[in-house]
């Protein structure tokens, strides 16, 4: 990973931890791909993609969440579930940063 997509997940990971969340894991991967965070909100595990970009041109960091990107995502998460149990609520989150600024997308890929 490069210098910028290191940051940008520490400064997701000092975010969220401000909004309450507990981390559970950094780059979480397997054979389908890697879930930047994994964290708890109470009782509900999300899962995190942080997604950065320098600016907003071109459609900025929240219109590169495509739908293979989200089917890939909801495919790992499935595979981090099947190492836990319980298994609790989940949800998917982004943290799209463009620049110097944040954008926290709660609940943003529906697995269904």
């Amino acid at each position: 990973m490069n210098q910028l997509g290191v940051a940008a997940e520490q400064r997701a990971a000092d975010f969220l931890l401000t909004q309450g969340l507990k981390l559970i894991t950094r780059n979480w991967h397997c054979r389908f791909g890697e879930i930047d965070l994994i964290c708890k909100d109470g009782k509900t595990l999300v899962f995190i993609e942080v997604r950065s970009r320098s600016n907003s041109r071109f459609g900025g960091a929240v219109n590169s969440i495509h739908r293979a990107k989200q089917e890939k995502l909801i495919r790992t998460a499935q595979m981090y579930l099947q190492t836990i149990s319980p298994v609790p609520p989940c949800r998917f989150d982004a943290i799209c940063i463009d620049g110097e600024n944040l954008q926290w997308l709660k609940d943003c890929i529906q697995a269904n």
